[in-house]
């Protein structure tokens, strides 16, 4: 790529749909990796709308990112949580449920987790 990139996300490079309209992910390529900013609908949750995507039984995908709006709760599969809110810097490691707290939906950036996220195992 040339010495400066310029993309949006909403000319994004791929978009995945989730399960019964819950939201989407926005995928930017870069020299570094996928770039993803989701947006998740009140009532998403990773393991009624993206495990049946994924296969697995928690969320494998490691995340690096940024809350844009909305709340969210993270569970990691020994039982930590989380409550992550508008401004929050988060880094999650793999195994975790997540789901959106509330009736706004959550916007996410993510610099290292959403290269596989909600796609096909």
């Amino acid at each position: 790529m040339a010495g400066i990139v310029h993309k949006g996300f909403d000319s994004a490079d791929e978009t995945r749909q989730f399960e019964d309209g819950t939201g989407k992910l926005d995928l930017i390529d870069t020299d570094h990796g996928p770039v993803g900013r989701a947006v998740f609908e009140p009532g998403w949750q990773w393991s009624k709308h993206i495990k049946p995507i994924a296969g697995t039984d928690s969320c494998q995908a490691a995340h690096v990112g940024y809350m844009v709006s909305g709340r969210m709760k993270v569970v990691m599969d020994d039982g930590e949580s989380v409550e992550i809110e508008p401004g929050d810097f988060l880094q999650i490691d793999p195994g975790h449920d997540a789901w959106v707290l509330g009736d706004e939906q959550c916007v996410v950036l993510d610099w290292q987790g959403y290269g596989n996220f909600a796609k096909p195992a």
